[in-house]
């Protein structure tokens, strides 16, 4: 494979681009009218207009995707995150049309996407997992279901991510009412009402695992990332290792995480996310089937470059690290710099950027695409850039992450800049103690 299709836009498709050219592989860049001046329309060996704005007409059209990876010829297609990336019916058109997908199979996304069959998975795995349905449910089967668990449940949409399809309901009156509205929301966002059910854990911490798979049965884990500081169940903020979690707990998730890979023959990078509860016991949740948003945060730690190790596997090449190599160093944290006043509720500010300074110095790395003068579309995710700082310990990371983002500056839009420079001098951030809740009970947000 000589030629890659990069499936995507900004900052993750420049991100892949960089990865291929360091392995010497082409990369076809796709993009929106909106996107025309785009940075990774530039970067890349050629570029194709897809469509319209709209991601329905451009990012999302699976048959200008594959047409553009035809008329260039492409030999592969790597989808990065969001959009198509866990699409299984994307996936099949890639391998159908005679083109390598740089992820893992159709059927373990289709496997994985479906929660309620991922949970089933995970228990088969021997991974614990949070009480709740064992498939989808009937309104009948959650007030059951809800009654042995006990109250506060959570019900979720099966085809769910990005926190759509959840309502969480404390009596059977509230529940009836969630059932409808999680289905409603479920079938608009993913065409698909099914949903099931878990216990709420309160205040529980969110821990994911990195892992990659080749596809063979075989797989390895790159450690833990601690991803609880969320607004809306959407990240903003994520370090590694995970601030006061046990080693045997970390032990033990790890290869929890690395042991339902295998199960299910996963192949590329994948991450297996799951709760923390007060006592310290830990339950899956989901399987993301993608490289995730927060991916430098493990890369920085470990020195391992995981886009290239989707590009390997998706070649047929063996892992280019083994898991008595994975040994993380230091500490890592990333920011998630959006086009948002966090002032005005998040809203999002779309437009010109008019000056950009960009931090450096050890330990500092941005992932972006944006440049002065580029102008923010409001066509898509609001994600403008990705602050990474490394530190010999937490402290050290912190401090570095302090000064780089005082010295970034972005001028023409708002930011979520100052929500971060909060977030470093609140105290429980500063002893690791916080949980998804944190952000809302701190009124950051």
């Amino acid at each position: 494979m000589q030629k890659i299709l990069v499936a995507n836009r900004a900052e993750v498709a420049l991100r892949i681009i960089r990865a291929c050219r360091e392995l010497g592989l082409d990369t076809v860049a796709v993009y929106s009218t909106a996107d025309a001046t785009a940075r990774h329309v530039r970067v890349a060996d050629e570029a194709v207009c897809v469509g319209k704005p709209a991601a329905r007409d451009s990012y999302l059209n699976i048959g200008a995707l594959i047409d553009a990876a035809r008329r260039t010829g492409a030999e592969a297609v790597h989808p990065g995150y969001g959009f198509l990336a866990e699409n299984a019916a994307f996936a099949r058109a890639c391998e159908e049309a005679g083109l390598i997908w740089v992820g893992p199979s159709p059927a373990a996304i289709d496997q994985m996407g479906d929660k309620a069959v991922a949970r089933e998975l995970a228990r088969s795995a021997g991974v614990p997992v949070v009480p709740g349905t064992a498939g989808t449910l009937t309104l009948k089967e959650a007030l059951r279901t809800a009654e042995d668990v006990g109250y506060p449940v959570m019900v979720k949409a099966v085809a769910g991510g990005g926190g759509r399809g959840i309502r969480v309901a404390d009596d059977p009156e509230e529940l009836r009412s969630c059932v409808v509205a999680a289905a409603r929301e479920a079938e608009a966002a993913f065409g698909d009402d099914s949903l099931y059910l878990e216990k709420l854990v309160v205040n529980p911490r969110h821990v994911e695992v990195q892992v990659l798979g080749d596809g063979q049965g075989g797989a390895i884990h790159l450690y833990e990332r601690e991803c609880s500081l969320q607004r809306r169940r959407q990240k903003l903020l994520e370090e590694s290792p995970a601030p006061n979690l046990d080693p045997q707990t970390r032990a033990a998730m790890c290869s929890a995480g690395a042991r339902l890979a295998a199960a299910v023959d996963y192949a590329s990078a994948g991450t297996v996310e799951f709760i923390v509860d007060a006592s310290g016991d830990f339950h899956f949740i989901e399987m993301n089937t993608r490289i995730q948003v927060e991916h430098p945060v493990t890369e920085m730690v470990t020195g391992i470059d995981l886009v290239k190790e989707q590009l390997r596997i998706a070649a047929g090449e063996p892992f280019d690290v083994l898991q008595d190599d994975v040994a993380p160093r230091g500490w890592a944290i990333e920011f998630r710099l959006n086009a948002e006043d966090p002032a005005a509720g998040f809203l999002p500010s779309p437009g010109e950027i008019t000056a950009l300074e960009l931090p450096g110095g050890p330990g500092v790395r941005i992932d972006t695409a944006i440049y002065a003068g580029y102008h923010v579309p409001p066509f898509y995710d609001s994600l403008i850039a990705k602050l990474i700082v490394w530190g010999r310990d937490r402290d050290e990371a912190i401090a570095r992450g302090r000064r780089a983002l005082s010295e970034f500056r972005i001028d023409g839009i708002k930011t979520t800049i100052p929500f971060h420079l909060r977030v470093l001098g609140e105290p429980s951030f500063l002893a690791g103690e916080y949980h998804t809740d944190s952000v809302a009970e701190l009124a950051l947000a």
